[in-house]
């Protein structure tokens, strides 16, 4: 079996440069928007890295134009109508947390253009995560017409503070990759053009390291997130529960018709 061969069954693209790092490459339409598949096996290609003795590092990264966009809405309105697919997404966005957590690898994000949803949630619990000036970076939960829950009530307090934190995830706009450095969102940034090399001089720096230690350091800060598993376990509840309420009706009907949506509306 050569050094990929394990990771055939994802949906995602992957690629070793270097002996030790691993890359793997949302690849999709629609700016790598995140559909049913993809939803499926993001949480679980952790687990795989975590057992690869061939892997040191991972950079996860967006081909193209983007990052992710997050959910397409075919996935969004298969959680509004059928219950079935709305639990086996919230188990998803539940191990997609945890899996990150435990995941023993250093895990770097290089960050461009839209990080959205899901691809967001991978972007922000990298353990360094490294943006491009001029990325996009929004949390539309609300927009949308659900809580913010599936990582940001408990990530995003502890990168950038309550008082940023509540008003970005209630507000949902949108900040560049230099305005989430300033306000301790995400760890570098950098011009886009120089992206992918500081990405990869980060893993190499990681990659000739003491492993065990490195390993073990990441260990003892990801207790931080497991401390807060009480408020990802409530918020992501919350979330799924609007799935079943009339605002993310209006919510994704807004977004389709390119409008501002009225949640004030006769229900």
């Amino acid at each position: 079996m050569s050094n990929l061969d394990r990771y055939n069954d994802f949906a995602f693209k992957f690629e070793m440069n270097e002996p030790g790092v691993l890359e793997v490459i949302f690849d999709g339409p629609n700016l790598n928007a995140v559909d049913a598949r993809v939803h499926s096996d993001i949480p679980y290609v952790w687990n795989v890295i975590d057992e690869d003795p061939d892997v040191n590092v991972v950079i996860v990264r967006g081909a193209g134009k983007a990052f992710s966009a997050g959910g397409d809405f075919a996935l969004i309105d298969a959680q509004i109508e059928d219950y079935g697919t709305l639990t086996q997404v919230l188990k998803e966005s539940r191990d997609l947390y945890y899996n990150m957590i435990d995941c023993s690898k250093p895990i770097i994000s290089a960050i461009h253009g839209p990080a959205v949803g899901a691809g967001l949630v991978v972007a922000l619990m990298a353990d360094i995560s490294i943006a491009a000036k001029d990325a996009v970076i929004v949390d539309g939960h609300t927009r949308l017409g659900v809580a913010a829950g599936d990582h940001a009530a408990a990530v995003w307090p502890l990168l950038c503070g309550m008082a940023k934190a509540k008003y970005l995830l209630l507000t949902c706009d949108k900040i560049s990759g230099e305005e989430a450095e300033r306000i301790g969102l995400v760890s570098l940034t950098v011009e886009e053009a120089d992206l992918l090399e500081t990405a990869r001089k980060t893993a190499s720096k990681l990659n000739r390291g003491a492993q065990e230690s490195i390993q073990w350091t990441k260990r003892t800060l990801n207790l931080f997130w497991k401390q807060n598993a009480g408020t990802f376990e409530a918020g992501l509840a919350l979330e799924f529960l609007g799935f079943g309420g009339p605002d993310v009706r209006e919510g994704v009907a807004s977004h389709r018709e390119k409008r501002r949506p009225d949640f004030s509306r006769k229900r």
